[in-house]
């Protein structure tokens, strides 16, 4: 099995949180998983997209953990940079 960079294991890890954290509202889950298989195929390569994804990313899981979080609505919008 191939090592994972820390990089990667830092979204391994998020995505993780992501789904025990969708699991305590109805309908998030389809939502994470659809987002992260849409962005996995985002190049390697694309550090800078990378990073910032995950840096939003950990900002939306501290939304969705949010009690009063109920919708997705604007949760994963604007996910790709514009060039």
């Amino acid at each position: 099995m191939a090592r994972h960079s820390k990089l990667q294991k830092q979204i391994l890890s998020l995505y993780k949180q992501f789904l025990r954290a969708g699991k305590e509202k109805p309908g998030f889950l389809p939502q994470i998983q659809q987002e992260f298989r849409k962005n996995a195929k985002i190049a390697k390569t694309d550090v800078m997209h990378i990073e910032y994804l995950l840096r939003r990313g950990q900002r939306q899981l501290e939304q969705l953990k949010d009690v009063h979080t109920k919708q997705l609505g604007a949760f994963f919008e604007h996910t790709h940079i514009q060039s």
